[in-house]
């Protein structure tokens, strides 16, 4: 039977949008003013410690359980509706074709007959959704399907961290699609809407950086690769001797020796950029694009200090950090200084309480 709402859904009442990685949880609230504009009501992150989330799974359940408690009383939150997200490494998706025209329910049978030919698993195992894309642009009459599904266990997993901190969780979303919800706010502002331009969307997380390559609406190209902000905090525990713990604190708090500029942040931040400069070669050999219009960068290490120039240095394109909450009125909750300095952290969470607002 197919798990309806389990990775899409409908418009929702007050919504918070719950990220999970491994490095923190984040939640963000987004309302609309009486004019219609986006209100960012709140928005608070818990950093986990190493070990607690590895590749998507969650090992230390109790441990997140109480971080997303800690979370949700920090931020003030009262909303119980929450959206989450997997890992796209979790969720098995393809576009399919079908004939127009069918009921729910013939769609329904069409998609499970469908998905067991994607799907390496049985379909007890799965929680398995679908949604309508639209007209096929290969076949007049037909339409275009998008199916995702990922194992019970793993959507189970985030559902109970949800209700342990006394959430409802209403919607399942998947990682990329919230982070690329988010990201099209942003490039409806570039020149001509951003139509036909070239992104493309750096993540860089603790452990992975994932990339994305988006022209319209379409991703031409992705690929994660394990490089991220969790090698810097290996530098800063050889160079000074700290354990983990404490390197990861000063490293947030930034209380590190005079010498960390020059000798380790400049360093690491060239090797990132070349990082990701490999990835873009990588894309431009793989496919036949070669270039990129625009280059964006978000996640918890993307906002270190001259990261977007030496991004821009080394790969001649331009390239900017991303603030999903451009262009958004601030509710009374939210400390600004505090949420333009983090802000680039929270792009998935804003693309999961953007869901709100779909029909």
């Amino acid at each position: 039977m197919i798990s309806v709402g389990s990775l899409f859904n409908r418009q929702q009442p007050a919504l918070l949008g719950l990220d999970i990685s491994s490095s923190g949880v984040k939640l963000v609230e987004l309302s609309h003013d009486s004019a219609g504009n986006l209100v960012l009501e709140r928005c608070a992150m818990e950093p986990l410690e190493p070990g607690w989330i590895t590749d998507g799974n969650v090992e230390k359940f109790d441990e997140v359980a109480d971080a997303v408690r800690r979370l949700v009383k920090k931020s003030g939150a009262r909303t119980k509706n929450v959206a989450m997200a997997l890992p796209a490494s979790a969720v098995i998706s393809k576009k399919i074709i079908l004939p127009g025209g069918l009921s729910d329910a013939e769609l329904e049978t069409q998609v499970e007959s469908e998905a067991n030919q994607y799907i390496p698993f049985s379909l007890d195992e799965v929680s398995l959704d679908f949604c309508v894309v639209g007209p096929s642009a290969m076949s007049s009459g037909d339409v275009e399907v998008l199916i995702a599904a990922s194992r019970k266990e793993k959507v189970q997993d985030r559902q109970g961290l949800a209700e342990a901190a006394g959430l409802k969780p209403v919607i399942m979303d998947v990682e990329s699609y919230a982070s690329r919800l988010a990201t099209a706010r942003l490039i409806a502002n570039l020149p001509d809407k951003g139509v036909g331009a070239m992104i493309a969307l750096f993540e860089v997380g603790a452990l992975t950086t994932s990339m994305q390559v988006l022209r319209n609406d379409d991703v031409l190209y992705e690929r994660d690769q394990a490089f991220g902000g969790a090698q810097l905090t290996q530098l800063i525990v050889r160079q000074y001797g700290f354990s983990p713990e404490e390197a990861e604190a000063k490293k947030r708090s930034g209380d590190l020796p005079e010498d960390y500029g020059l000798s380790v942040l400049k360093p690491f931040v060239e090797s990132l950029a070349q990082e990701i400069g490999r990835a873009l070669q990588f894309f431009f050999t793989s496919t036949p694009h070669n270039k990129i219009d625009y280059v964006m960068l978000a996640g918890g290490s993307s906002a270190l200090a001259g990261l977007t120039d030496s991004v821009t240095q080394q790969t001649s394109f331009a390239c900017s950090l991303i603030n999903p909450f451009e262009g958004m009125e601030l509710g009374s909750g939210v400390r600004e200084k505090k949420m333009r300095r983090e802000s680039s952290s929270y792009l998935t969470s804003c693309g999961l309480a953007l869901r709100r607002f779909l029909q």
